[in-house]
């Protein structure tokens, strides 16, 4: 399956089956508690991962979040 994630496309093997969002992230090597996820154009919950499958060409956009400050 190929997928467009932060505007790269990227080549994930799930042996012809369908993946759920979550696993997509666990194989991208993502922390699930540190990111964001945009869904083709959509913000999507953590609560959803699970449920979302991934299809051929859709498009993730993934921010990571970063603590900090003075």
């Amino acid at each position: 399956m190929k997928i467009k994630v932060n505007g790269d496309i990227k080549a994930l093997d799930f042996k012809n089956r369908t993946a759920s969002l979550a696993e997509v992230i666990e194989k991208l090597g993502h922390n699930s508690l540190m990111i964001v996820i945009e869904f083709n154009g959509a913000i999507l919950p953590p609560q959803d991962w699970e449920t979302q499958s991934v299809q051929e060409g859709d498009i993730l956009e993934i921010v990571t979040i970063v603590g900090g400050g003075s």
